[in-house]
């Protein structure tokens, strides 16, 4: 039986034996070739006949020269690359006939015309350079046209020239592993100099080369710089939060989440804010802004400044989140949804308070990306995301870049609005001016409605470089533009929240209701509505009968508890001193108070608190009283407490609601009724009832 064998090949170019002579291939189509011919300009031979030809062989198959690395002689001397490409002439011509520059219809010269073979080929140049007075061998000729064919010019190099030095030069390796662990040490401590980099080194060189240091450690010169070269781009020695971004950064390529809706991702975040902010008379002091942004559309969905973040203000910035912002009073119309490029007719039906808001997208989130910082792992935030059902997705630790979109926003508010206010302190110390606090700043209520504005006018109005258009890469979106176009090509609707949905959102505690009602931080707390409720069991074993109160940590005056007995609906409970001190204050003044006088009662304490903020809200003593004793006049630290406490109003519950009418039917203490002096009538401050709807239907 025979044996299968693949058919022969010919390819335009090759040389083949037949019929007694060796032809070169000129064409080749589906049945025939095209050869050369002794007697004839060609002759055509049938692939069959040229096959089965007894004398038929494939003599020579030219090969595909390399392309030329020439990014790879840019990296070498220019010395170097100008003599490669002086033997590049000469080898093309050994293996061709021909040097690269000769005129078309030149023949070659004798000692390189047809039928000279390689070898006598370079016997030929090397005797040729060498009368030039260029010596070279015949076997230096051969060596560099095997380089030639095998790697381009990059071949014909000379090897010294192109040789690569060590990456630290003659340093041993045991040292650069040492200084690099000394390097990798100093990551999450404080910044320390290149001095203490070499030092420690040689303490982690001793340890495991003990006895062999002096032999390897180089220089004082060679050690600096090989610091340098080890510590570029780590701010080994600069900033230290610089340097632990840089050291946490993900080693792997970047990815990206693609979304498609608005609130698919949004990312919460909270930083100190770069302004100064006068919090009540001559007390000036920094607040920390707090920010969620919808990374599809690029919207600042809401923006919180308070003197120190907690976790009931990362709850409130849900709720304004998914609650429209309200015409102010000042506002220009431009700045209404009406006006602006967001579809307000179309989403008017669903919600009849667009009618006066602003021109900003309201968007319900579906999943929060966020860092470990206490305020947003805190059970209250994680608690309110279950209620929204929102997917609550913490960072990696240490991993800033995953939540970028919301670390360049909050770094843009500080460059393109705070840095404009008054009493602006720059990024750090070292961009401080001196004495930025007694400029002329603004207050915290004050600057809060100038930021929100200045989100609705500009952030929203203001092409993001993140939002272009895929057809068009020139062109970038708005916010609001990105938002209306994907409610057009997603069919997204919002849903806001309802007046119940705002105490679900607020902290939660767990308390008994006694004959008295209930206490909370020793704050009486009572209603009416506690009457079936008092010294009951809630039905709620898991927490020994108790009953779930929720409360607004910046506005003491009341809570709500659940009636786990009925259906779950809410009663406000009001604090049962709130005549004596009809200002709201939170936690942080009662505290302090509390630890002015540790054996008060809790009426001394009332009327401590109020004392405290009507001595602040009287301001300093005037100039003819300042023969006054020290224990008369306000201590800076009671202004201080007075004066944060007070910024923290309790509109931070529904900064879209207005106050209820009901808020001034409060309770008279038995105190009061037995007092047969007469009093001055007081006015309590109106609140936020939040089971009151103002944006119902009629």
């Amino acid at each position: 039986m025979g044996q299968l064998r693949r058919p022969p090949a010919v390819a335009v170019g090759e040389r083949v034996r037949f019929d007694g002579q060796v032809r070169g291939v000129l064409e080749v189509t589906a049945q025939a070739a095209v050869l050369e011919d002794a007697e004839s300009p060609h002759r055509a031979v049938a692939l069959i006949e040229l096959f089965e030809a007894e004398d038929f062989e494939v003599l020579f198959r030219p090969e595909r020269l390399p392309l030329p690395a020439l990014s790879t002689l840019e990296t070498l001397p220019a010395t170097a690359v100008q003599q490669a490409l002086w033997w590049e002439g000469h080898i093309l011509e050994v293996v061709h006939g021909l040097p690269p520059d000769a005129e078309p219809g030149t023949k070659p010269r004798a000692e390189y015309g047809a039928g000279t073979s390689l070898t006598a080929r370079e016997k030929a140049k090397a005797a040729e350079l060498s009368r030039s007075g260029r010596p070279v061998t015949a076997s230096t000729v051969a060596r560099l046209r095997r380089r030639y064919l095998q790697e381009g010019v990059v071949g014909l190099v000379d090897r010294r020239a192109a040789r690569k030095r060590p990456e630290f030069g003659a340093v041993d390796t045991r040292v650069v592993d040492a200084m690099r662990q000394a390097i990798k040490e100093g990551v999450d401590t404080s910044t320390r100099t290149a001095s203490y980099l070499i030092w420690r080194a040689k303490e982690i060189l001793t340890q495991t080369e003990a006895g062999q240091v002096e032999a390897l450690w180089p220089s004082r010169a060679t050690l600096f710089r090989l610091v340098e070269k080890l510590t570029a781009g780590t701010h080994a020695t600069g900033s230290a939060v610089t340097r632990r971004s840089k050291a946490h950064t993900a080693a792997t390529p970047f990815g990206e989440l693609t979304v498609t809706a608005p609130g698919e991702v949004m990312q919460i975040d909270s930083t100190p804010f770069d302004a100064m902010v006068r919090l009540d008379n001559g007390v000036v002091g920094k607040v920390e802004l707090t920010g969620m942004i919808d990374v599809a559309t690029r919207t600042v969905s809401a923006v919180v400044l308070r003197p120190s973040t907690k976790s009931v203000d990362a709850s409130v910035l849900l709720a304004r989140t998914v609650t429209p912002e309200l015409m102010r009073p000042g506002w220009v119309d431009v700045l209404k949804m009406s006006r602006s490029v967001l579809p307000h007719r179309r989403l008017l039906p669903l919600d009849e308070r667009l009618k006066h808001a602003v021109a900003r997208p309201v968007i319900v989130p579906e999943m929060i990306v966020c860092d470990h910082g206490k305020v947003f792992i805190s059970h209250n935030f994680r608690a309110s995301c279950r209620f929204l059902e929102i997917d609550f997705q913490p960072t990696h630790k240490g991993s800033p870049f995953e939540k970028g979109h919301i670390e360049n926003m909050l770094g843009s508010v500080a460059t393109m609005f705070a840095q404009f206010l008054p009493g602006y302190t720059g990024r750090n110390t070292d961009r401080r001016g001196r004495y930025p606090e007694k400029e002329n700043v603004w207050s915290l209520p004050e600057l809060q409605e100038l930021l929100d504005e200045w989100v609705v006018a500009k952030w929203q109005n203001r092409p993001h470089e993140g939002l272009r258009d895929p057809d068009h890469p020139g062109r970038l979106f708005t916010p609001n533009q990105k938002y209306a176009a994907l409610v057009e090509s997603c069919g997204y609707v919002p849903v806001a929240l309802s007046g119940q949905d705002y105490i679900e959102l607020l902290p939660a505690t767990w308390r008994a209701v006694n004959s008295y009602g209930l206490r909370i931080n020793n704050r009486t707390y009572d209603a009416p509505e506690l009457g079936p409720m008092r010294r009951q069991h809630s039905g709620v074993a898991a927490k020994r009968g108790l009953w779930e109160v929720h409360r607004d940590p910046y506005d003491v005056s009341r809570a709500w508890v659940r009636d786990h007995r009925g259906k779950g609906e809410w009663v406000q409970a009001t604090w049962k001193y709130l005549n004596r001190a009809p200002v709201p204050f939170g936690d942080l003044a009662w505290d302090h108070v509390s630890h002015q006088l540790p054996k008060a009662t809790e009426e001394e304490l009332a009327e401590a608190v109020a004392a405290l903020l009507t001595r602040a809200h009287a301001g300093p003593a005037p100039a003819d009283q300042g023969k006054k004793s020290k224990k008369d006049r306000p201590s800076r630290r009671d202004r201080q407490v007075a004066a944060r406490t007070r910024a923290t109003a309790p509109d931070v519950a529904s900064p879209q609601t207005e106050p209820s009418a009901e808020a001034s039917d409060e309770p008279v203490s038995e105190e009061q009724l037995e007092d047969d002096e007469p009093m001055a009538e007081v006015i309590p401050l109106g609140l936020f009832d939040p089971l009151e709807d103002p944006w119902r239907r009629s």
